[in-house]
Parts: structure tokens; C-alpha cells; sequence
């Protein structure tokens, strides 16, 4: 038997100071971010996940966004390089609770990846080449990977901080995007649906068994989605978007045997 496992972790007192790329800067509500964080969990919780809390480090503003330090693979973990220097004291808090589960290995300078630009589809990781993720990064994920078989694309990504801040995955064969940010011809063995033009953070969105988790404010995304038969779990987490985040940021969710749970 496998447990359906989900890494989140506390949400900072100083997330107001988070990190900005192409977003101009809004008041945080810290009260109610972790109002709605909690909320998230309860969500993970209810469509089969043991969710596990890590810590929160108030020296790190966006430390619950701890997609970004790992990706966690079937076979292994890769530890990342975050491409923001101040982001990367964040690594620290999370790795040993992976180590747990997990084999590990790691994105060494001058390599950058962040778990932001890494689309999984089977044995597929589509990975932004971004202002957080480099070439180098990417070739080391390449090489780390080589022995258990998966295929590494990379996919150049223009005005958007990580590839899944604009392309998530509503299936293996199914893929939500706001194709304005990168070229969507790498994806022509999958189905495309595009987001409305008017909501391209609801691009990011969160597939946990089979319910497909997205904000609570994107309606048009999510009327168009049922439509399709997805299974829609809404959230509300707009104290996180004021952040430039979305749902697959603040949580690494993997299957580990029962037998090795903590």
C-alpha cells in the first residue's frame, strides 16, 4: 500500500516581504494568508493526502512556497539551487523531512533550478528556462535523472516567473496554459486548453488524485473546466496571488510506501 503524502510548510510573520518578479507589491493580510493556508491543507486533506507541516522561518518570507526547493520523483528527490540568492536559505528546512523518504541529490553551482519551472507529464519534466532556473541547472537535472529514464525539455519562459506559474497539468495527457509566455509547440503531443485571457494566474492549479484544486475567484476557468468533467476543488487563497504564487507552490506532494511513514 502507498500514502498519498503532501510537504507544506507554516506561513512566515514577514511574507509581505516576499519576493517580486513581475508583480508590483500589495498589502498582505498575514492573519488571513494563514487563514487561507490552512484552509489549503483541509483541501489536501480531503481528497487523500497526509498532510505534513514543516516549520515556518520567519528570516524566510516566502518559505511556505517550498515547491520551489525540491522536486520529489517516484525514484528520487532532486534538491534545487534556487535562483534568488536570498531564497535559498530556505533549502535547509525542507530537505530533511524529504530525506526521510527520499534518496537525494542536488543542483550545484553555478546550476539554478527552482520546482516552479518543473512540469511533470509521466516520464516527461518540461522545465522553464527562466529568470530563476538556468541552462546549467537544467543540464544537471538531465544528467542526475538519466538513469531512471526520464525525458528533460526544456522550455524557455518570457514575463513569467516559473513555467507553472502559466502551464500546470489537469491530466497526463491534459494540459492547462496561458500559451502568451512560452511555446506551446512543445507541447504538441498534449491537449491545450487556454485559460481566459483575463485570468492567466488560474493557469496554476494543483491536481491531487483525481480532483483538480484551483483559486476560488477564477470562474471562468472553473465553469469552462467543469464543462470538460473535471472534478474542481476551489480554494480561496488571495492573500498568496498578491505574492506571485499559486496552489502548486505551497506543497511537494509524492506517494510513499505506508512502511516508511514517519
Amino acid at each position: 500500500m502507498q500514502t498519498l503524502v503532501a510537504l507544506t510548510r507554516g506561513v512566515s510573520r514577514r511574507i509581505a516581504e516576499c519576493e517580486l518578479a513581475f508583480m508590483d507589491r500589495q498589502s498582505i493580510d498575514y492573519p488571513r494568508a494563514v487563514q487561507q493556508h490552512g484552509r489549503y491543507q483541509e483541501l489536501l486533506h480531503d481528497l487523500g493526502a497526509k498532510v505534513i507541516e514543516l516549520p515556518s522561518d520567519d528570516q524566510c518570507p516566502d518559505c511556505c512556497f517550498l515547491e520551489d526547493t525540491a522536486l520529489v520523483l517516484d525514484e528520487v528527490a532532486v534538491i534545487t539551487r534556487p535562483g534568488s540568492e536570498t531564497r535559498r536559505r530556505e533549502v535547509d528546512g525542507v530537505v530533511p523531512a524529504i530525506m526521510k523518504y527520499r534518496n537525494v541529490v542536488r543542483i550545484d553551482t553555478p546550476g539554478t533550478l527552482e520546482g516552479g519551472d518543473v512540469l511533470r507529464l509521466g516520464r516527461n519534466l518540461f522545465v522553464g528556462v527562466s529568470t530563476r532556473t538556468n541552462k546549467q541547472g537544467i543540464e544537471m537535472l538531465r544528467k542526475a535523472l538519466k538513469a531512471y529514464g526520464y525525458k528533460v525539455i526544456p522550455i524557455p519562459v518570457k514575463g513569467a516567473l516559473h513555467l507553472k506559474s502559466v502551464c500546470t497539468a489537469l491530466d497526463d495527457h491534459t494540459v492547462l496554459t496561458d500559451s502568451r509566455y512560452f511555446d506551446k509547440d512543445e507541447f504538441s503531443e498534449y491537449k491545450l486548453i487556454e485559460v481566459p485571457a483575463d485570468e492567466s494566474m488560474a493557469a496554476n492549479l494543483l491536481r491531487i488524485n483525481r480532483g483538480v484544486c484551483i483559486h476560488a475567484g477564477f470562474q471562468r476557468t472553473i465553469d469552462l473546466l467543469r464543462a470538460k468533467g473535471f472534478d474542481i476543488r476551489t480554494v480561496d487563497i488571495s492573500e498568496f496571488l498578491k505574492a506571485e504564487a499559486g496552489l502548486t507552490c505551497m506543497s511537494i506532494p509524492f506517494y510513499t510506501a505506508d512502511a516508511e511513514m514517519i
